[in-house]
């Protein structure tokens, strides 16, 4: 069963900038399309970021120019950049892959103050 374990979140000021990290246990990690989903009190779950098995990228219009995903397949882990934060970014971010088929981790929250 593979487990997958977020890190990175935290508080900061409007402007700022978090790393956040997803490890990913087993060794399917590289032949998987991985994405960063987050979700917001109240609102439904939705992908924010993606990354191709081969390192192709794409992201929601939200964060376009302001997030960047990455991936190590020798450490089974999974990257973002979030850069220019904004209030409306506060949320529970999580990985998965995509579309997804893997358990949910814990996530980690993510909440920008204005």
């Amino acid at each position: 069963q593979v487990q997958l374990v977020e890190s990175g979140g935290g508080l900061v000021q409007a402007g700022g900038s978090l790393r956040l990290s997803c490890a990913a246990s087993g060794n399917i990690f590289s032949n998987n399309a991985m994405g960063w989903y987050r979700q917001a009190p109240g609102k439904q779950r939705e992908l924010v970021a993606f990354i191709s098995r081969g390192g192709g990228t794409n992201y929601a219009d939200s964060v376009k120019g302001r997030f960047t995903i990455s991936r190590d397949n020798a450490k089974n882990t999974v990257y973002l950049q979030m850069n220019a934060l904004k209030p409306e970014d506060t949320a529970v971010y999580y990985c998965n892959t995509v579309p997804m088929e893997w358990p949910w981790g814990q996530g980690t929250q993510v909440t920008v103050s204005s």
